[in-house]
């Protein structure tokens, strides 16, 4: 199996990691193990990292890119769960969280996975092939108007009740069943003139579906307080977004987290209650440089965010 995935801002997260060779550190989304290797480089035989993944597959080429190094603990698990995760594996605190959110490249490219809009492939489209809800499903079972919610709100697709519109029509005949109808259905929605020539009309719409799907935006805001929560003092959460509603999130949590006192500046105390968790490390977002950009497309809107425990 290849799982082709390059590890995006790869070196900011080691350096915003700040990492102790005896610490335990959290890949919550450990993918092709890219950030994970590159983390257990630094680990002493003390340190540890545990590797989470809902992708199966994700977890067995983590196994083996990393099957040199016997201080890696893997759980099949989804990172929105991490307090419960270490409670399971009975680790109170971590000195690192690592989050790289979205899809990876090796489900984009794994056409089966129905990820791609590309070729034509069954609508599937879950990271965990282990849950119910898939693509399928969504499609064929949503009312119009939670469909086109979903794709305005998650694509940010201005073709959105239309696309729902036309999705319902078809599916009033015929159970869609493939990626390559899904994509008609989409491409017969958007005028050819307002379709732009760098993008294909269909991702905004693959990507709605897939976030809905895999549930990456609802529970992100809890998952960053609860990661921060699990760290100890001085330990580090980087969080890579690639969506604006997920960099949002994770904002607002660590804002929130940082706890600044909102109280009127000539009161003599602070009644507003509020507590700080730590601080804020990257005032404004880490991007990718040029160098990245020019070598990894699908980096371009990744934003990295770290914020330090107190």
């Amino acid at each position: 199996m290849e799982f082709k995935h390059k590890s995006v801002l790869l070196n900011e997260c080691i350096q915003g990691l700040n990492i102790n060779p005896d610490g335990i550190y959290v890949d919550g989304t450990l993918g092709g193990a890219g950030h994970s290797l590159e983390i257990v480089k630094r680990l002493s035989d003390n340190g540890r990292l545990i590797g989470i993944d809902r992708d199966e597959d994700a977890l067995k080429v983590a196994k083996e890119k990393l099957k040199d190094f016997n201080n890696v603990i893997y759980y099949h698990g989804n990172h929105d769960n991490v307090k419960s995760i270490l409670q399971d594996l009975g680790i109170d605190k971590v000195d690192g969280i690592l989050l790289d959110l979205g899809v990876s490249s090796y489900q984009l490219d794994e056409r089966n996975r129905g990820f791609s809009y590309l070729g034509e492939n069954n609508l599937d489209m879950r990271m965990d092939q282990t849950q119910e809800l898939d693509a399928s499903y969504v499609l064929n079972n949503y009312s119009e108007i939670e469909l086109a919610r979903i794709i305005f709100e998650y694509g940010e697709e201005k073709f959105s009740r239309q696309i729902a519109k036309n999705i319902v029509k078809y599916r009033n005949t015929k159970k869609i069943e493939t990626t390559k109808e899904l994509v008609e259905i989409i491409e017969t929605s958007i005028p050819f003139k307002y379709r732009n020539n760098d993008s294909h009309p269909a991702k905004r719409t693959f990507q709605a579906i897939r976030i809905e799907v895999n549930n990456e935006i609802k529970p992100l805001y809890n998952t960053i307080i609860n990661s921060i929560d699990c760290l100890n003092q001085k330990g580090r959460l980087c969080v890579i977004t690639f969506h604006s509603l997920e960099d949002r999130a994770v904002k607002n949590a660590f804002i929130d987290s940082e706890g600044r006192c909102i109280c009127p500046p000539g009161l003599p105390y602070c009644a507003c209650g509020k507590v700080s968790k730590g601080k804020i490390i990257t005032k404004k977002p880490i991007l990718p440089s040029e160098d990245e950009l020019k070598n990894n497309s699908r980096s371009a809107s990744a934003k990295l965010r770290i914020f330090e425990k107190n």
